[in-house]
């Protein structure tokens, strides 16, 4: 149901209220950008609305990559759940979403991604992994233990 909350919501960063999954103007897909602001109400909206979960932002990323920068796990639970690539490596280093949360010292979002089957041995194109660039003691032995 769309609450007077994700209305606003979607006006205000200019997206169709009538097409709510569509990219806006700017070429912003309106998944990418809830997600990122951890805004799991409207990503749970989106996904009842068919959103798609492909999508991605001008650097490759795709929505989980930006519900793991804001750190949330309601919006990363919920992506997951619908279908969400969790292994997608993204165009511009070829690095996953799991790969950003361990470099970026995201403890629980390393735990959460692991635990939901994210593939810690891919590589960016760097030949970097999760392991490698583990960004804290905690986040080494998580990956060490898959």
């Amino acid at each position: 149901m769309m609450t007077a909350e994700i209305r606003d919501w979607l006006q205000n960063n200019y997206f169709s209220v009538a097409q709510p999954v569509l990219k806006n103007n700017d070429g912003i897909y309106p998944l990418i950008l809830a997600s990122q602001q951890g805004r799991s109400d409207v990503v749970r909206f989106l996904i009842d609305r068919d959103a798609a979960l492909d999508v991605v932002d001008p650097y490759g990323n795709n929505a989980l990559w930006a519900a793991c920068y804001a750190d949330n796990s309601d919006c990363i639970d919920a992506l997951i759940q619908a279908g969400v690539d969790i292994n997608h490596q993204n165009s511009a280093s070829g690095a996953t979403a799991l790969i950003f949360a361990a470099s970026s010292g995201r403890e629980n979002v390393v735990e959460q991604l692991l635990a939901a089957g994210a593939d810690p041995t891919l590589k960016t194109l760097d030949d970097f992994t999760a392991l490698d660039l583990a960004s804290t003691r905690k986040i080494l032995k998580l990956i060490k233990a898959c």
